[in-house]
């Protein structure tokens, strides 16, 4: 059995910077690209409280995150967690609303990926969205079947690139927002003849926008790769939202000031491309070719970090047998569960075919939330001794995920607690016949 697990371990290659890289290519890419479009689109101008709330509700979750991981260093992040710390029917659920939100998080990110290239090249993104999309997905499964190292050298590479273009967009813009005044911030709130209740529109895009701060649990999820995971995950994570905070508060008043949240909000099926507009009335030349690319390597890498984190987490089902075990199989090298890898590479080139942004985000939200919530769970229940951080923030980090799930529109948490059911039906059913 020790030496079944040992086999089974995946070798620690993760240091700091490869750490902060990780969670800047999971967080940096289709929140600020494209979620910052759709949170407009649903608030208006008042998209930045949004954003700010989002921000705080974030940091707690991150800190539960960081003290987990580090007392607890293991592949499969919450789900095991879960299972240490409170029973197996929650770590279950955790890993189950994982996979089902990282997976529409990661299809969110392939056709925000197709459609920015496509801009890029002059085609038309109805014709050719789901289809580029589609090869995109395919195109990382197999870089990341090439291992962590090669994937993080990737990674690193792409998070320059990406962050190089929000600077460019933030320093380019801001001439055009201050000339333009505080026109395109008002009203600041929806008008009536948009939404009833417009603290229900920035409840809802708060939960919208948390989501698009949660790639920081990627350095959790991966806490058994990460080199002295007790003093790298907490310094990571923190520094990773510090910047992330800097770049989404900045770009969403760039945005919004310079073409106004009306049409930075216009995210469709048809256009997923919301900084790539602001950038044309910034009248630089060659601002939205930046944009495009700074969103195409910025998507790639979010892409890149959810296949990672999606498989760690189904490798940690198959060892524990709440998936069929052969999950569990590492390469001779052990350096990739990869029969996990292509199976979710293959669940998100599947979820790609929707080819609606807002539908495939929203799904995310709601799940993620319901993830996150167990998180905190978790971290109530660390010893003291063990305990980083003091518990208020557990119960605050818990209390906003339970709270803001249920503030995306109602056909998505029905359909979500309708796929909780299934998860724990195939654990009650089929799951005795799998340890079996």
């Amino acid at each position: 059995m020790t030496q079944q697990k040992s086999s089974q371990s995946l070798q620690r290659q993760l240091g700091m910077l490869g750490a902060i890289t990780l969670g800047l290519g999971s967080i940096v890419g289709v929140g600020v690209f494209v979620s910052v479009g759709i949170a407009a689109g649903v608030a208006g101008p008042s998209v930045i409280i949004a954003v700010a709330i989002a921000a705080l509700v974030a940091i707690c979750n991150g800190l539960n995150s960081a003290q987990l991981a580090a007392s607890h260093p293991v592949s499969g992040g919450s789900y095991e967690y879960g299972y240490k710390y409170l029973n197996p029917w929650c770590g279950f659920t955790a890993g189950w609303m994982f996979l089902v939100a990282k997976s529409a998080s990661a299809a969110t990110a392939a056709l925000g990926c197709a459609g920015y290239l496509l801009n890029l090249l002059g085609l038309s993104t109805g014709n050719y969205l789901v289809p580029t999309a589609f090869t995109i997905v395919v195109i990382l499964t197999i870089v990341v079947l090439a291992g962590i190292k090669r994937s993080n050298i990737v990674n690193i590479v792409i998070v320059s690139i990406t962050l190089f273009s929000l600077l460019f967009f933030m320093i380019t813009g801001l001439p055009v927002v201050l000339s333009s005044g505080l026109d395109n911030f008002t009203p600041f709130f929806p008008r009536e003849n948009d939404t009833s209740n417009p603290i229900a529109a920035i409840l809802q895009a708060t939960a919208l926008m948390f989501v698009a701060y949660t790639g920081y649990g990627r350095i959790a999820t991966m806490g058994e790769e990460v080199k002295d995971p007790r003093r790298t995950i907490p310094k990571a994570m923190i520094i990773t939202l510090g910047i992330t905070m800097f770049f989404y508060i900045s770009v969403v008043l760039v945005g919004i000031g310079a073409v106004g949240a009306e049409r930075f909000g216009t995210v469709t099926s048809e256009q997923v491309a919301p900084l790539e507009i602001a950038a044309r009335s910034f009248n630089i030349p060659g601002s939205p070719l930046i944009m495009a690319v700074g969103a195409v390597t910025a998507t790639l890498g979010v892409l890149l970090n959810l296949i990672l984190g999606l498989s760690r987490v189904l490798l940690a089902m198959g060892r524990r047998q709440d998936m069929p075990s052969f999950v569990a199989r590492l390469n001779k090298s052990r350096t990739t569960p990869y029969i996990a890898v292509l199976i979710m590479g293959t669940a998100i080139a599947c979820l790609v075919l929707i080819g609606d942004v807002r539908t495939t985000w929203s799904f995310s939200a709601f799940s993620v939330l319901i993830y996150y919530g167990i998180t905190d769970l978790s971290a109530l229940q660390i010893p003291e001794s063990q305990r980083l951080y003091p518990k208020w923030i557990a119960v605050i980090g818990l209390l906003a995920c339970f709270f803001l799930a249920f503030w995306v529109e109602q056909r998505i948490w029905s359909i979500g607690l309708g796929l909780i059911l299934i998860g724990i039906l195939w654990k009650a059913i089929f799951g005795l016949t799998i340890r079996d």
